[in-house]
């Protein structure tokens, strides 16, 4: 296998995995929306009137996209961003197309969710998520809906020390270790022909947002959150399916 990677958003995770991709011997282009500094940095970014500005020159590479939905005031412009990704890939003869998609995706009701659920998509981030989810699925690319991301610089007691919470305590977390998602990523990448469309990526344990902030919050001496919901929710993200390609859990949340 040839390996090539190109990172569209080469944010908090994007970064990272281009950090691990270069250590295993790949050749790397990660993106910003301005020139970066180091070798493996490259400039996508789309202007204004729609024109794409670049310098993404690897061909016969897998794709990676990690940029952020939220990350983008107008939602117009993060799916304007992925198609200008998807037919940039097509140009460099791409070999595969990875989008990094949200488990946010699935209802908020009580129940489990995996891959083959039903979506209702009542929200307008749901709906840009399906949006951008159909567009590459058509492309016949790959989808992964990654679960609340934790890792280095994102310590949860840190995020919601003394903050009071709109969920109630006795939800329960998906959430999945940044480490955990680059190892998947590569994974899926390394058995691409054969895996399936869409994948979460969701750690098995699944704790109350009580339990699970208390013991984050104790390890760094911060205040606890409150939570002001009135009805809980049991909400669960299955993410063993691609545990079928090799894949295995192995980072604590």
């Amino acid at each position: 296998m040839d390996k090539k990677l190109v990172i569209i958003g080469a944010g908090w995770l994007g970064e990272a995995l281009a950090q691990t991709a270069l250590a295993q011997g790949w050749q790397v282009e990660a993106t910003h929306r301005k020139q970066g500094l180091q070798a493996h940095e490259r400039q996508f970014a789309l202007q204004d009137d729609g024109t794409l500005v670049h310098n993404v020159s690897l061909t016969d590479a897998y794709w990676v996209c990690a940029m952020s939905p939220g990350a983008r005031r107008q939602p117009s412009n993060y799916q304007q961003s992925l198609d200008s990704a998807l037919s940039l890939y097509k140009q460099l003869n791409g070999k595969g197309f990875v989008l990094c998609s949200s488990t946010g995706i699935y209802d908020q009701l009580s129940g489990q969710y995996d891959e083959r659920s039903a979506l209702s998509l009542a929200t307008a981030r749901q709906q840009r998520l399906a949006q951008a989810e159909q567009t590459v699925l058509a492309a016949e690319a790959k989808v992964l809906r990654l679960g609340g991301l934790v890792g280095p610089n994102r310590e949860p007691g840190r995020f919601v020390a003394g903050k009071t919470l709109s969920s109630h305590a006795e939800d329960v977390v998906n959430m999945v270790h940044r480490d955990d998602v680059i190892a998947g990523i590569l994974i899926l990448i390394q058995h691409y022909p054969q895996a399936q469309p869409i994948y979460n990526l969701v750690h098995p344990s699944h704790p109350s947002k009580q339990d699970y902030y208390r013991g984050h919050c104790l390890r760094l001496g911060s205040e606890m959150p409150q939570f002001s919901g009135e009805k809980a929710v049991a909400r669960v993200i299955d993410g063993s399916a691609i545990e079928n390609l090799g894949f295995t859990y192995s980072c604590e949340i």
